[in-house]
């Protein structure tokens, strides 16, 4: 049993856990096992037409871990998922933890070139795709070496390159040995993610940070929810941390109907609503603005929902009241990051919601804001928000130097500017970082600013977020021209849309004559949004 620091939001917890939680040293798979003997019958996965009870998404899972064990994978090996919304990916991501291997997760829209740092990255030993990425994987074979390919071809006699997986999960005994892990050591999961420097990097998250993070959520919605009697609501991508957690990870250990919905577009998702009553809702601010926005949603009934939580990005105030009006459900606003697994804040069920807040940290985690010296800060005070709990990573992937400098004595530095209230409560103020959240999607300027230096036409590049009624930020570049040459926004657009995904290709591209720079050539993209303020 773990005591929390003493700070000012531990009252609001009291009613809820006296104080004291406990996270169980088990694995990711451990969950399924109690709710699969606790909860057998009933439905675990509604996809489309198909509903899967516990027991059987278990049978799945441990058929597909057989067939895994044959082909020779261990503990340890990383496995790739670049699945969208199915329930192939939960069965993949379970067998994964049941034998002890690392799942890496990978966004479906990754071009060949990101598919293949990744490959590097990690030493990608297997992994998972829809049919349609077949060619992506070709192509990334040519320089990186695949144990296997796995392949979600719906008819079992397709012969897609590489193994059928839905063939193997039905022509294979379940695997009845269950890896030997160590919870607070073995990597469960690697989930990447940028810096400052632009690099992607892979967050390590053990088996005991993504139970922790169930646990500490559960706690915290356990007011307005009941074991064995939810309807969750899976919009947002499982390959993203948070729908990982609050939509799949949350659900199997609560013993929820989980409706796993492919891709969220507004009108068939408020039928889905319709016919399925979901009561608790993980989203993230583009899709609560398109509820509020829909020309016919008066012609929906959305009062099933109990409570509703949102991540990724920040919420605008009016969005949330318009939400709860029409719904009567709550939204949480929170916060977290992929190095968190991810949830570390939440704004309070029990005891003062402060709109416009993140709330207070989660059960057993503790917050502070600090200065540049990583003195704390006293409230109301701007500075760096630094994070500890059980749901913080281990570190990144081989890379020792980030992982010092994001990780202090147990604290970790976010990048983000935030103040703290009197009562405890938590306000993000800025990003120290200059990562764009774009539709809940992170983009890192560096990244796209290195494939527009690779057009043979640009000279310089800049690239920023602005803000989008929408998405809540897009990407805007600058460039400019090497002399003597002539190029159109759209030829650089589509030559960004061949090597990057698309969310983060840019939707404006300003050429100009040159960048803001300081005396001694450093570029001030300060000056650049300062412009864009301007010009709205």
């Amino acid at each position: 049993m773990g005591k929390l620091v003493e700070r000012p939001w531990n009252t609001a917890y009291q009613e809820a856990f006296n104080g004291q939680f406990e996270i169980p040293e088990c694995s990711l798979y451990r969950l399924l096992i109690d709710s699969a003997h606790q909860y057998g019958e009933q439905t675990a996965l509604i996809y489309q037409d198909e509903r899967i009870t516990f027991n059987e998404l278990k049978d799945r899972v441990d058929r597909l871990a057989g067939a895994w064990n044959k082909l020779g994978i261990s503990k340890g090996e990383r496995i790739g998922l670049m699945v969208t919304n199915h329930p192939t990916y939960v069965y993949s991501y379970y067998a994964s933890q049941k034998l002890g291997a690392t799942v890496v997760q990978m966004n479906p829209m990754y071009t060949p070139r990101e598919m293949e740092y990744i490959a590097h990255e990690v030493q990608l030993s297997h992994i998972v795709i829809e049919s349609h990425n077949a060619e992506k994987v070709k192509q990334v074979s040519e320089s990186h070496s695949f144990k296997n390919v796995f392949v979600i071809a719906e008819d079992e006699e397709d012969k897609p390159f590489g193994h059928n997986l839905i063939h193997l999960i039905n022509s294979n005994e379940p695997l009845v040995h269950e890896e030997a892990i160590s919870p607070k050591d073995d990597v469960a999961v690697i989930q990447f993610t940028g810096g400052t420097t632009g690099k992607m990097k892979g967050a390590m998250l053990t088996h005991y940070n993504l139970v922790a993070n169930v646990i500490q959520s559960w706690i915290l919605y356990a007011h307005k929810m009941k074991l064995g009697e939810e309807v969750t609501l899976t919009c947002t991508p499982l390959y993203h941390v948070y729908a990982m957690t609050s939509g799949m990870n949350l659900s199997i250990y609560i013993g929820a109907k989980n409706l796993i919905v492919p891709k969220f577009e507004i009108t068939n998702v408020l039928e889905i609503i319709k016919e399925h009553r979901p009561t608790f809702f993980p989203g993230v601010p583009t899709m609560y603005n398109a509820f509020i926005n829909h020309p016919d949603i008066e012609d929906y009934d959305l009062n099933c929902f109990k409570f509703c939580s949102s991540g990724s990005a920040p919420l605008p105030v009016e969005v949330i009241h318009r939400f709860e009006r029409m719904t009567g459900a709550i939204i949480g606003e929170g916060y977290g990051m992929s190095e968190t697994s991810p949830s570390t804040h939440r704004n309070p069920i029990l005891g003062i919601r402060k709109v416009g807040s993140i709330g207070i940290p989660l059960p057993g985690t503790d917050c502070k804001v600090v200065d540049g010296d990583r003195n704390e800060l006293p409230p109301g005070s701007v500075g760096e928000l630094a994070i500890k709990g059980p749901q913080v990573m281990k570190g990144y992937w081989r890379d020792p130097d980030e992982t010092k400098k994001t990780l202090r004595n147990g604290w970790l530095l976010t990048g983000d500017l935030a103040s703290m209230d009197v009562d405890g409560y938590f306000y993000i103020v800025g990003r120290k970082k200059e990562m764009i959240i774009s539709g809940g999607f992170n983009v890192y300027p560096q990244e796209v600013e290195g494939v527009l230096y690779d057009h043979p036409a640009v000279k310089e590049a800049a690239v920023i977020g602005i803000p989008h009624e929408y998405s809540g930020e897009q990407v805007k570049a600058f460039v400019v021209l090497k002399d003597s040459t002539t190029v159109t926004e759209e030829e650089i657009k589509q030559f960004c849309y061949e090597r990057l995904t698309r969310y983060k290709v840019p939707k404006e591209i300003q050429i100009r004559e040159s960048l803001p720079r300081n005396t001694v050539g450093k570029l001030l993209k300060r000056v650049l949004v300062e412009e864009e303020k301007q010009a709205k």
